[in-house]
């Protein structure tokens, strides 16, 4: 570091000592000024690589990358020992279980000689000794079939022609069956798989060769098969009483591999519902926010408190506070109150899942009541800690847990709103369950090319997906949408008749 040289006094260089002063400050003034934008990117820099899938939102895929802090192991439940993986105690098996009907029967009978030379063919039947039961699929191959259709003769003398049966083309053409159809578009939609490959499995399965630009088109005539569904679908979010909602960067569309869209869900445990389009406030109106009636779940993104979606009722996502409050004790290790409001949260959120299982409408206020002193005498804590911290550390460090203690008191009510009401989650984990396909899918196909065909794949997508979570074979409700019925959700009572409960 260079620094101006003062002239000594008494050589009538006053004037010149005050010049060379005034630099040396300003100087100095710069080089802080540096020093605090050092600290600043260097602080951010920390953050980033301290940052996994327990004190941030970055997924668990990220936490295997070169230099990224390792994550801490997730404390025990109060009171048990560590959840080991597979089945639980307690928790129902499944198993295989014997059928006394089953599909087919095939007897096997003693072949080739006795040892006394005479042969087994002609040997006395004794009956059966043991049985096996074997669950398989058959062999698949593709078959030609040949529709008729014939016409008759009323004894009035009119002529009455056969209706042709669903899925067929017309008259001298050959087209490709619901089966075969279905089965392409599930692949694609439900399991990432990409087109020319989902060609080449109904070549080396099925005997058949579609082409990929067939298959290709399959995913617009889906979308549109299963349009009336998800029109119902939407219908049921907005009326339900609690949605989990998020959203996540996805590789679609023309452009370079930097430009990313932004794949929005609102999802309950009945229902999905995806869109396509950007992460502002225009995007989300358009979606189904605006005419939500029930309880948004969300993860305190700022988009959700924008002034052109209404007044919505908020539940701040328990999961992305604990681990923001991760993230804060692990920049604060001296600090008491990250660990105090995490564990006054997960008692609050372990309480509900227990009146829930009792079947009572909120959690006992003598259980709630304490806890949410605990939680609120954790944040004030903080608080304090953050006023009393060193301008420059506050400065530099204290941004992102500064703006989570605001959060945590003066959103309280939409912090611990699922303790007055057990319909509502304290988590947006429906919701990031249901986008999780959408990371598959980037790091299978990589960048979807169209984001036509990216918005047909969701919303095939969300159909799917719904029919699944109602318990439906969900190819025989694709198969079902491109004959022309599709698999409509059950409609509840509270949606017939929102007066109720």
């Amino acid at each position: 570091m260079s620094v101006l040289p003062v002239p000594p006094e008494g050589c009538g260089g006053c004037a010149d000592r005050d010049m060379v002063i005034a630099a040396q400050a300003a100087q100095i003034a710069a080089q802080a000024a540096e020093v605090r934008d050092l600290r600043e990117r260097l602080g951010r820099l920390e953050r980033l690589v301290a940052s996994n899938s327990g004190n941030s939102s970055f997924p668990p895929s990220m936490d295997g990358q070169p230099g990224r802090k390792r994550r801490a192991p997730r404390p025990r439940r109060e009171g048990g020992a560590a959840k080991r993986p597979g089945k639980q105690p307690g928790a129902p098996g499944a198993s295989l279980g014997w059928r006394d009907d089953p599909d087919e029967r095939v007897p096997v009978r003693p072949a080739g000689r006795c040892g006394c030379g005479a042969d087994l063919a002609g040997a006395a039947d004794l009956g059966t000794v043991a049985s096996h039961q074997q669950v398989d699929i058959p062999l698949v191959t593709a078959r030609v079939t040949q529709y008729d259709l014939h016409a008759a003769r009323c004894a009035c003398g009119r002529a009455a022609v056969a209706a042709r049966p669903p899925g067929l083309g017309l008259a001298g053409t050959v087209t490709y069956g619901p089966n075969l159809q279905a089965w392409c578009v599930y692949l694609m939609a439900a399991h990432a798989v990409p087109v020319h490959r989902c060609a080449e499995l109904a070549a080396a399965l099925a005997g058949a060769a579609p082409s990929p630009g067939f298959v290709h088109g399959l995913l617009a005539r889906a979308a549109a098969a299963v349009a009336p569904a998800n029109r119902l679908i939407r219908s049921l979010v907005i009326w339900a009483g609690a949605v989990s909602c998020d959203e996540t960067t996805v590789r679609a569309g023309p452009g370079p591999s930097w430009r990313r869209r932004y794949l929005l869900v609102a999802a309950t445990p009945l229902l999905t519902c995806y869109a396509v389009g950007d992460r502002d406030a225009a995007a989300f109106a358009r979606f189904v926010l605006p005419d939500l009636t029930g309880t948004v779940v969300h993860d305190r993104y700022q988009v959700y408190d924008h002034k052109s979606l209404g007044t919505l009722t908020h539940q701040l996502c328990c999961a992305h506070l604990l681990r923001d409050l991760q993230a804060a004790a692990e920049a604060y290790p001296a600090s008491a109150w990250p660990a105090a409001a995490a564990a006054a949260l997960r008692h609050l959120i372990h309480a509900a899942n227990r009146a829930r299982d009792q079947g009572l409408p909120a959690v006992p206020p003598q259980t709630a009541s304490p806890q949410a002193a605990a939680f609120r005498s954790a944040v004030a804590a903080g608080l304090a800690e953050m006023a009393a911290m060193p301008r420059g550390l506050r400065k530099n460090y204290r941004q992102p847990c500064q703006k989570l203690l605001e959060d945590l008191r003066d959103r309280e009510n939409d912090v611990l709103r699922f303790t007055t009401d057990l319909r509502i989650p304290p988590t947006s984990n429906q919701a990031e369950r249901d986008l999780r396909p959408a990371k598959t899918q980037d790091k299978i196909s990589g960048r979807l090319r169209s984001e036509t065909a990216t918005r047909h794949r969701y919303a095939i997508r969300g159909y799917l997906s719904t029919a699944a979570k109602h318990h439906t074979d969900t190819l025989t409700a694709l198969r079902d949408a491109l004959l022309g019925t599709p698999w409509m959700p059950p409609i509840p009572d509270t949606a017939l008749n929102p007066a109720q409960p």
